[in-house]
């Protein structure tokens, strides 16, 4: 599970980050390892508790202010990245919704402002919320765990090759690219983010929709927080857990959907669809049941 986070975090700070810095001098500040003026933000207006992503407002506010953002790449920062399964969705989750809830909150602000360019204002819109906050997180469940799934008990559905074969094969090399010592993870990693774009989809939506849990606010749980004089299990040390305090019944029932889709298309189908489908639905069943990271922190 670290390794997964790493290769995705790899493209947040090396791409979104350092290419935002580099091309518009702005990337969306996270909150960690980052040093401010103090002139900045008083000029921003401080910090706004309006959304789970006050960091990412406040950069964007700042931005729109005229000031510059600078990735410095080669100083390194230690951090600590949640171990379990739980903790990790709440996290993706608050990142998720906060960031949408925060387009919803400033589109108008920054289309209406005057102290930036026009080309600054579409990147903003565009690339930096639009694509990256939404449709990079919808777009990946409704193609390859709605419509694939679907097309196989919808003979009329016909999905064109270069979204089923070339885009999955091209992101996989770049990533394979970026992280060659994790390059066996690439298969579970692409599953994975599949699975996780289920919840990040959902919060994306309740982000945009102003829904019920918009800023719910929960701590990410992680070791290193837990007191020295308390002992630290280990990963293959697994305590005593309650299963139905690791399921995740929302992901369960998807993969009966799942693999539905697949047994259909074994039995009836003229494609090979079934082997992403069965193997993407026992992707569901080892992140529902929580076999992945540790079991508890």
């Amino acid at each position: 599970m670290t390794r997964i986070q790493k290769m995705t975090l790899d493209y947040h700070f090396k791409v979104e980050q350092e290419a935002g810095s580099s091309t518009f001098a702005f990337f969306g500040f996270n909150g960690t390892a980052g040093v401010w003026r103090i002139s900045a933000i008083k000029e921003a207006g401080g910090w706004d508790d309006r959304t789970t992503v006050e960091d990412m407002d406040l950069a964007v506010r700042a931005g729109l202010k005229g000031w510059k953002f600078v990735y410095v790449g080669d100083v390194k920062v230690k951090s600590e990245l949640p171990s379990n399964l739980k903790a990790y969705r709440r996290q993706q989750h608050r990142w998720t919704c906060g960031a949408a809830n925060l387009f919803r909150k400033m589109g108008a602000e920054i289309l209406l402002t005057k102290e930036v360019s026009l080309w600054w204002k579409l990147y903003l819109l565009y690339s930096f919320f639009l694509v990256r906050k939404v449709v990079a997180h919808v777009l990946p469940f409704v193609l390859y765990c709605v419509v694939i799934p679907f097309s196989v008990l919808i003979p009329e559905i016909k999905i064109p090759a270069w979204g089923v074969v070339y885009i999955p094969t091209a992101i996989t090399i770049l990533y394979a690219v970026r992280n060659p010592s994790s390059i066996h993870f690439i298969p579970f990693w692409i599953l994975f983010e599949n699975v996780m774009s289920f919840h990040r989809t959902k919060a994306t939506f309740i982000g945009l929709l102003e829904l019920g849990s918009v800023n719910e606010w929960v701590v990410t749980e992680k070791l290193g927080s837990v007191s020295n004089t308390k002992p630290v299990p280990q990963i293959l040390e697994r305590p005593r857990c309650r299963f139905w305090d690791r399921w995740t019944v929302s992901e369960l029932l998807f993969a009966v959907f799942l693999f539905v889709c697949a047994t259909y298309n074994l039995v009836y189908g003229s494609d090979f669809y079934f082997i992403y489908i069965y193997l993407q639905a026992i992707t569901f069943i080892i992140v529902g049941t929580g076999f992945c990271g540790t079991s508890n922190s």
